[in-house]
């Protein structure tokens, strides 16, 4: 069976460049808005604990912008999961975090950490929250993911990507059957797969045909193509890299 791919925009990068010089501009809640309007499914953002891109302040002007569902990136903490709880977005996803790193970096080791975690996930479902965990390729964390009851897990996309820039599609053609195997797993055991960072025009094809992915979440590749052919552009081209994939796997 193929589902229809959707798309969640990341709209981080904006308020990263609106918190360079400290004011009101460029508005993360434009962005989302200028999203919807481009054929974006959804919205993420990820609120770190240094609020070094999205601040608390952007939650409810981003929600007031966009009807799209929103996905609320956050690290696994007492701090993150009350706000999350308050703010009810459509789906949260818990994230590795340090203070250190530039952007998110490996997935969530869901296995060692399940005592820390699986107690997030029930306060967060209990809350309405639709929850995901942004994990490895790996079935280990897959088959934590399901013990927990977490009905969604995105598939970390960055060692793909890394590898196709390296030697493009041939280099990194046993991670995209690292992600082939789990989004197959993880559909086994119910579980929604969804995938993400790193992903670009020219590598998205093969991760997009993938049937058993629903989602993909693309942000920082689209935000820095914004500034070359404009932001609702650049959404409408992956998009348009997505539905040929999938049309093209699908037969």
């Amino acid at each position: 069976m193929t589902w229809r791919l959707r798309l969640g925009v990341n709209i981080d990068h904006v308020a990263t460049i609106r918190n360079a010089r400290g004011g009101a501009h460029p508005d993360p809640a434009r962005a989302a808005a200028a999203a919807a309007a481009a054929g974006a499914d959804g919205i993420t953002i990820h609120l770190r604990e240094d609020r070094r891109h999205i601040r608390d302040g952007d939650l409810d002007a981003i929600r007031t912008a966009s009807s799209l569902p929103i996905n609320l990136e956050m690290a696994a903490t007492d701090e993150m999961t009350d706000i999350a709880c308050r703010y009810r977005p459509h789906a949260a996803c818990l994230v590795p975090e340090k203070r250190e790193e530039r952007t998110t970096e490996g997935g969530l080791d869901v296995a060692g950490l399940h005592n820390q975690i699986s107690p997030i996930v029930r306060r967060l479902r209990e809350a309405g929250a639709r929850v995901s965990l942004f994990i490895e390729p790996d079935p280990v964390q897959i088959a934590v993911a399901e013990v927990m009851g977490a009905p969604v897990v995105e598939l970390h996309t960055g060692k793909y990507a890394e590898l196709w820039i390296e030697g493009g599609a041939d280099a990194a053609a046993p991670e995209l059957a690292r992600l082939q195997a789990a989004a197959e797993d993880a559909r086994k055991r119910g579980i929604e797969p969804h995938a993400g960072h790193g992903l670009t025009f020219e590598n998205v094809g093969p991760v997009a045909a993938i049937p058993e992915l629903a989602e993909l979440n693309i942000g920082h590749f689209l935000i820095g193509e914004a500034i070359f052919i404009g932001f609702e552009a650049a959404i409408r081209e992956i998009r348009r890299c997505m539905d040929e994939a999938r049309e093209k796997a699908s037969g």
